[in-house]
Order: structure tokens, then C-alpha cells, then sequence
């Protein structure tokens, strides 16, 4: 009996040990998707997040076009890589409106003059409420809205160069 007690410290090691190295070979998914993909657009209405574009309602999506709904800040270093892509987008016909989370109109503003500014309404969502209603994970965020005010596609981190095409795809796809 004393035997077996000497053991279970060395066998008690090596179950630790198959547990870890189990949990480092199989890949973890750790991306959020909302659970809102094929449902309407949650209601709410956002102030204007600067004072040259009018502010964002649910209403705004609503109205037989398909839209994106782009979620950024201007603190968010990836929404700058992404800046030309939405540029790219709204050039070739995209209506995009934005959720800028947390964050002030004099850095929204600031960041816009710089980047470049392709979105028609920008609401300010100051609380994030609206992004966790959406089921955002972070910014930036990017969503396909259909004409009724379904949320179709959620687009998750920056749109990059080959997303471009894609997008403008979705956005044919949900007339």
C-alpha cells in the first residue's frame, strides 16, 4: 500500500501533463459570432458623433437598401488599416454608416480628417450599449445589413484588400 502512495504524486503529474498537452494541440476558436446573423437590427438611437454627419438609428437601416454597418474608434489602430478599404468600398457604391464606440467627437473628427471619412450617419455609442447588443466582439467590426434591417454577415476585425470584393458581393446578394 505504502507503495502505491509514492506513485500518485508522479502519476497525478502526468495526467496534468497528457490535460496540457491536449489543450496545446487542439486549436481554440476564439472568435465571438453574434448570435444576432439573420435577425432585424436591435432598435436604438445614437446622438451625432460629429457635427457634419447625422447620428444613427435603427430606422436608418431600414429602408430597402443594403448598407454596412461599420463599428470603429479612432484609438482602434486595426480601423486605420481598414481605412482605404472602406474608402474602396463606399467608391464603389456601398453605403456605409458607423458606430464609433467610446470615444469623443474632437478624436472621431480628428481621426476622419485623417484616414478619410466614407461613412453617411455616424452614431455615437459612448457605452458600447449598441455594439453588445449587436453581439460585437471589438472593433473594428463590420456588418451587412439587407434592405429590411437584417443583419445578413458580421464581419469580424479589419476588412483588408481581398475582403473588398466579397463585401461588395454580400451587398449584391442582400437587395
Amino acid at each position: 500500500m505504502r507503495r502505491w502512495v509514492l506513485w500518485l504524486p508522479l502519476g497525478l503529474f502526468a495526467l496534468f501533463f497528457v490535460a496540457v498537452a491536449v489543450g496545446l494541440m487542439t486549436p481554440k476558436d476564439n472568435i465571438i459570432e453574434s448570435k444576432m446573423i439573420g435577425k432585424p437590427m436591435p432598435a436604438f438611437s445614437l446622438p451625432a458623433a460629429i457635427e457634419q454627419r447625422p447620428g444613427l438609428s435603427s430606422n436608418d437601416l431600414v429602408d430597402g437598401k443594403p448598407k454596412l454597418l461599420n463599428i470603429f474608434a479612432s484609438w482602434c489602430v486595426p480601423c486605420i488599416a481598414e481605412a482605404p478599404q472602406l474608402l474602396e468600398l463606399q467608391q464603389a457604391g456601398a453605403e456605409i454608416h458607423a458606430i464609433a464606440s467610446r470615444d469623443t467627437p474632437g478624436d472621431i473628427a480628428n481621426f476622419l480628417n485623417r484616414w478619410g471619412n466614407p461613412y453617411s450617419r455616424i452614431g455615437s455609442d459612448a457605452t458600447s450599449s449598441v455594439q453588445l447588443e449587436l453581439g460585437s466582439s471589438g472593433v473594428p467590426e463590420t456588418f451587412v445589413i439587407n434592405g429590411k434591417g437584417i443583419i445578413v454577415h458580421q464581419h469580424i476585425g479589419d476588412i483588408r484588400k481581398e475582403n473588398v470584393p466579397e463585401l461588395l458581393k454580400m451587398l449584391k446578394e442582400a437587395e
